[in-house]
């Protein structure tokens, strides 16, 4: 049975559609590739999601739902459908390649709805993914098909007459309690929908009329008034212009404040909440204190929807079709670009916000808030970058503060790709010298060597650590160092690497800088000395963090302080102590979704595993580090040190299972994805049983201080 997956509940009752509700779900069922064509505003997401619920028990790993039509292009087309999936990958492999990777051993239902923007791009990755995952289907929602050979059509009519007036009767009685169509307004109810083609949208929209309108009231202004609000092209399908007619007719029904609003609120992509709202579309003919009823009024009138997410923060959204129909009349007015300006402004006061409080109690709270403002942030990345159609970029550097600014969420949060892709784009905007371009530089070069990168890493830290020489800019030098110092660790250059970031440090604490950054600083010198054989002072290191972290509220740098700790706790033969500080570390890495870490502490769990007495247990757990190493990069950054840890545990589980059974364990856990494994990890039952040897724990066989692997 399918249990996982991200399917959204139903906010409002399902009307009619069970002929096509059939059809749909048979032809998923039956082939790989089935699309839901029709205008907008006819149903067609509303259907796809309800047939994909109703197969979920037939998919082992579950139905996923994308949606795409925030998209302003293909950039990002891979990267919104790994996010999805919950798939995070840190390499500069093909994000298509990582995709067909992810779901190749995998039965999995994909939902895309509103591809039409990216059309061709998400045709060509749905037919390299069904390509490469034979257990993979793919339902696509869309104006148009997909165009794929084997691709199933469901071209999707408006709602019959019945059905259409009793979608109205329900949506009415939602706004208007109590209400019910009386047997003399039957033919009234019915009349307005054939006026309305029975697409759902404009049928829900009319409904909603009639919290301030009579039946008649609504069939006067719709048939009199409203009829040359049909505008576009004559020569369009009439249910288009229908659709156009009723989303028309609710615009012109709004007061002025309403409509101004409306307009205004098309800049935002995907949920947004009233803070944004306040400050983004307040100004002339706007005052502040009216947003909160104009807002509600258009929750009111179905122009927005409003949800609650996670955090229980209020949070709306704006239908495709509906934002269009508002940004078409933002362009008319003449008010596009201010108010892009204004939202640009917005997500870079919060981008700030967020990295200050990154280095709180309110680090998980940044996290959620980061992940539910994406789309927005990409917009305003976006912005920064390119401007708008007609208009040059304010000023690059905007967007260079902005990329560098959210590092936080590329590296924290296990968006490394995204990161690379936006900070790529800052620093290709433009090579003048300023505070902005030099922090992207030190970001990138950070997020470089994560991904294994280290030429490119080099190159903009040593560019970085320059320029800053050159124009007096002291933190960015300090950061620039300290990034050296990382890229000399994980090239098992141990002396390099303690003299760089120790230099770092002082640096850090000259500037009077204390963060994330600036502790994960300590505790890569904890390793460094580590690795070279000076335990005590490595474990005095990561105390000193973990205490400061748990001052301040850190958790992120706090997992990996605690990794170093789990780490010379194993070396001393506390096994209990080592189990328990990994898994602490682990499960903190896993909430931040930060691959990097989580895989870490994984290899070091699978050693105390098999010192636990659970040799087969351990190679799952390694099998599972495996595969997510190929999100990371370079396997255990290709380091000896970072590696002798696997070394000793490969070797003594397949001495004690066997070359033939140990591969097979491999392969088992190989086929765990991230949430399972670390699961796997965490919750599995305690082995009280002693390790072969007589237990007395690993002290006399393990790695030497040079990073050799003994035992």
């Amino acid at each position: 049975m399918g249990t996982e997956g991200n399917l959204p509940a139903d906010l409002t009752s399902f009307v009619g559609r069970s002929d096509e509700l059939s059809d749909l779900s048979r032809l998923v069922a039956h082939s790989r590739l089935a699309t839901v064509t029709g205008p907008g505003g006819v149903g067609k997401s509303r259907l796809a999601l309800r047939a994909a619920a109703r197969l979920q028990d037939r998919f082992g790993h579950g139905v996923w739902s994308v949606e795409l039509s925030g998209l302003n292009g293909p950039d990002l087309l891979e990267q919104t459908v790994a996010d999805a999936l919950r798939l995070a990958d840190h390499t500069r492999r093909d994000p298509r390649q990582v995709l067909a990777g992810h779901l190749a051993d995998r039965e999995l239902l994909l939902v895309l709805d509103g591809f039409d923007r990216v059309q061709e791009e998400c045709a060509a990755l749905v037919a390299e993914l069904l390509r490469h995952a034979p257990g993979l289907r793919v339902l696509a929602v869309g104006r148009r098909p997909l165009g794929i050979t084997g691709e199933q059509l469901l071209p999707l009519a408006p709602l019959p007459a019945p059905d259409a007036v009793r979608l109205f009767s329900e949506r009415a009685a939602g706004v208007l309690p109590g209400f019910s169509v009386a047997p003399e307004e039957e033919g009234l109810v019915t009349e307005l929908c054939a006026r309305l083609d029975g697409l759902p949208l404009a049928v829900e929209l009319a409904a909603v009329r009639l919290r301030a309108l009579s039946l008649e009231q609504v069939l006067e202004r719709l048939d009199d008034r409203f009829r040359l609000l049909t505008g576009g092209d004559p020569s369009a399908p009439e249910r288009h212009r229908a659709l156009r007619t009723a989303i028309g007719w609710s615009h012109e029904l709004c007061t002025p404040p309403e409509r101004l609003l409306w307009a205004r609120l098309s800049v935002f992509a995907g949920p947004f909440d009233l803070d944004a709202v306040e400050y983004v579309c307040t100004g002339a003919e706007l005052a502040d204190e009216g947003v909160l009823e104009t807002v509600e009024a258009l929750v009111a009138q179905s122009v927005l929807s409003r949800e609650e997410g996670g955090d229980g923060q209020v949070r709306y959204r704006m239908l495709e079709t509906v934002r269009e129909y508002g940004a078409v009349w933002l362009a008319a007015i003449g008010d596009e670009l201010r108010v892009r300006r204004r939202h640009r402004d917005w997500y870079l006061g919060l981008a700030t916000w967020c990295e200050l409080d990154w280095f709180s109690p309110r680090q998980a709270e940044v996290a959620a808030r980061v992940a539910a403002d994406l789309p927005n942030l990409r917009l305003a990345l976006d912005f920064s970058l390119d401007g708008t159609e007609g208009e040059p970029p304010d000023d690059p550097a905007v967007g260079q503060y902005l990329a560098a600014t959210l590092w936080f969420c590329w590296v924290g949060c296990g968006r490394l790709t995204e990161g690379r892709h936006w900070l790529e784009r800052a620093l290709d905007a433009s090579d003048t010298a300023n505070e902005a371009r030099a922090k992207a530089m030190w970001v990138f070069g950070y997020v470089a060597l994560l991904q294994g990168d280290s030429a490119a890493a080099l190159a903009a830290l040593q560019e970085c650590r320059q320029e800053a020489q050159a124009t007096g800019n002291e933190t960015a030098e300090a950061y620039a160092v300290h990034r050296l110092g990382c890229l000399a660790l994980v090239s098992d250059d141990m002396d390099r690497a303690e003299r760089f970031i120790g230099d770092a440090l002082l640096r850090y604490r000259g500037i009077g800088e204390l963060n994330s950054n600036v502790l994960m600083g300590q505790v890569e010198l904890a390793m460094a000395v580590a690795f070279q054989g000076d335990l005590d002072h490595a474990v005095r290191l990561a105390e000193d963090v973990r205490e400061i972290c748990r001052d301040h509220g850190e958790r992120w740098t706090l997992a990996y302080a605690l990794y170093v700790l789990a780490y010379a706790a194993w070396l001393a033969g506390e096994q209990e102590r080592a189990r328990r500080l990994a898994e602490e570390s682990l499960a903190i890495d896993h909430a931040f979704h930060d691959l990097v870490g989580s895989v870490l502490a994984l290899e070091l769990l699978a050693l105390v595993t098999e010192g636990e007495g659970a040799p087969h247990e351990a190679a799952v757990l390694q099998g599972a580090a495996g595969r997510l190493w190929e999100s990371v990069g370079l396997r255990l950054f290709g380091s000896r040190h970072f590696n002798a840890p696997h070394v000793v545990c490969e070797k003594r589980v397949r001495a004690a299972l066997g070359d033939g059974p140990y591969a097979a364990a491999l392969l088992e856990g190989g086929r765990l994805g991230f949430d399972e494994a670390v699961a796997r990890a965490l919750d599995r039952p305690r082995t009280r049983s002693r390790a072969r040897g007589g237990g007395k724990g690993p002290r006399t066989q393990r790695p030497a201080a040079s990073g050799e692997a003994t035992g």
